[in-house]
């Protein structure tokens, strides 16, 4: 059986699809961080089947909700203190997204001005469609 310790503080991602907690760990930046993470992949749910589990050692300023609401808004937050959960979060997809996707239109400013940030805003929350803010170039997951 594996054991993976409890937290004394810090935040758990859970409910996360399974083989989706990777994609989380470099979009979210925790490659970069001197803190613990903990990377639980395809573990047993009875509700999902499997799922991922990132387990981070400090507060949520480590964490941008956006980028976390983009890849998989059905990802419960469970805030962690003194050994406890003292809190859930749930997510929603984010009305705009900065430099998560890029734009695929070769005729985008985006693609000219390498510089220019890629932003996309929420078209269809139903479809889960993005658009491109300068271009309106479709983006679906």
């Amino acid at each position: 059986m594996l054991n993976i310790s409890g937290l004394k503080e810090g935040i758990v991602l859970d409910h996360i699809e399974a083989g989706k907690s990777l994609e989380i760990y470099y979009n979210l930046g925790l490659d970069k961080l001197d803190c613990q993470v903990a990377i639980i992949k395809n573990a047993r749910s009875n509700k999902m089947g499997k799922k991922d589990i990132i387990k981070i050692e400090g507060g949520l300023d480590h964490i941008d909700l956006d980028i976390l609401g983009y890849i998989d808004h059905n990802i419960t937050i469970n805030i962690i203190k003194d050994n406890l959960i003292v809190e859930k979060k749930t997510l929603s997809l984010p009305n705009k997204i900065t430099n998560v996707i890029q734009c695929k239109n070769p005729r985008c400013i985006t693609s000219i001005e390498q510089g220019l940030p890629h932003v996309f805003y929420l078209a269809d929350e139903q479809k889960e469609v993005y658009r491109c803010r300068y271009c309106e170039e479709k983006y679906s997951k």
